[in-house]
């Protein structure tokens, strides 16, 4: 592995190019109020959009702005927890969870944040399940509402014989992307009853590639964003040293730092891309040998692709900004201490601040149990 590069030379970027912080607080600010036609087909998951929008706005330490909506994005985040069947519970609860928006369930009262009952085709989903919690945290929020065991149920159905989870309980794909979900409500509820970590394991160290990425599962392509769910589950599991041996580790840092060019590609051979500065270097946070990414060449990339109207990042330079891109290409400054961003917890992606609140929230849970 090649010696570290030199000195970072930010400094002199940041005179070039400026983070332009009030136009992307309100490009973040509209996400959660109105989205263009083109979000459409996104209606099933807006939960997800507003995870980026909320944690946007905390990462760039601007979560001020919806002070006075706060309680009703918390109330509408609760009415979309798919909620057993008293009646009929260990077969209800397999359906536990959250799911991404009321176009499928019980409709969203705002005197009721609870639903009080659920439509027997209404499942949670486990990225949505995630973005819910996750959201709840970024808020503040105690998480009291959270039908904990019953979303340890439900992520319990999920998974499936080789180690994979699903993302919903019947007809879903399965890969990474749905372990690290369920690795990541599994640590902020502080429970890890809904997965077997052995198996979780296994699928992962069937997924490292010939080239020593990892795919979204065994004989897969290896992938940026399927490499970061992949260490940061073992990260969250406990299980990074025994499942990868140093010198594969070594070899997975090694596919990670050949990934930047400007800013960092997905996989060989494709263009650089704003989320990957997330996704890749967040690998490289988790595995220790951040110190190897051109910080300069990093941060111009980025900041190329912000857009200097309407705010927000694009997926490349001179093209439309997308919430997705957005998000991440303010994780992406975080990771290389931009100032006046907060530090993120690149495993559970979400802002320190939030991260530091759940471990509270998790001291507060133990000294239940103990008392």
């Amino acid at each position: 592995m090649a010696a570290p590069r030199a000195e970072k030379t930010q400094q002199t970027d940041k005179k070039e190019i400026s983070f332009l912080r009030a136009k992307h607080i309100k490009f973040f600010s509209r996400c959660l109020q109105i989205l263009p036609q083109s979000y459409t087909s996104l209606d099933t998951s807006r939960l997800t959009v507003c995870f980026f929008a909320l944690s946007g706005l905390d990462v760039i330490d601007s979560l001020d702005v919806v002070e006075k909506e706060k309680q009703d994005i918390i109330d509408w985040i609760y009415s979309l927890q798919v909620l057993p069947d008293p009646n009929h519970y260990e077969e209800s609860s397999k359906h536990c969870g959250f799911r991404g928006s009321a176009t499928l369930g019980t409709p969203y009262n705002p005197s009721m944040s609870i639903p009080s009952e659920s439509h027997r085709y209404d499942w949670g989903h486990i990225a949505m399940t995630y973005t819910g919690l996750s959201s709840l945290l970024i808020l503040g929020d105690d998480l009291s509402r959270v039908n904990k065991p019953a979303v340890v149920a439900g992520l319990k159905a999920l998974q499936l014989e080789d180690g994979s989870f699903a993302a919903t309980l019947n007809g879903s794909e399965n890969d990474m992307r749905f372990i690290y979900c369920a690795c990541c409500i599994s640590s902020i509820l502080n429970n890890w009853n809904g997965i077997d970590t052995d198996k979780a394991a296994e699928y992962i160290h069937k997924s490292l590639s010939y080239d020593f990425g990892l795919g979204q599962g065994p004989g897969q392509e290896g992938h940026g964003g399927t490499t970061f769910c992949a260490v940061a589950s073992l990260v969250l599991m406990g299980r990074l040293d025994s499942t990868f041996n140093k010198r594969q580790q070594e070899r997975i840092k090694s596919w990670c730092i050949k990934r930047q060019h400007s800013g960092f590609q997905g996989r060989p051979n494709k263009p650089v891309d704003t989320c990957y500065s997330f996704w890749v270097g967040a690998t490289l946070k988790l595995l220790n040998a951040y110190e190897f990414v051109d910080f300069s060449c990093n941060r111009g990339f980025i900041l190329s692709t912000q857009d200097d109207t309407v705010g927000g990042f694009a997926k490349w330079t001179d093209y439309h900004p997308d919430a997705l891109h957005a998000y991440f290409g303010v994780c992406g400054l975080s990771l290389m201490g931009e100032p006046n961003i907060l530090p993120i917890s690149p495993s559970l992606n979400i802002s320190q601040r939030a991260a530091d609140h759940l471990q509270t929230l998790h001291d507060s849970w133990n000294s239940e149990v103990t008392s």
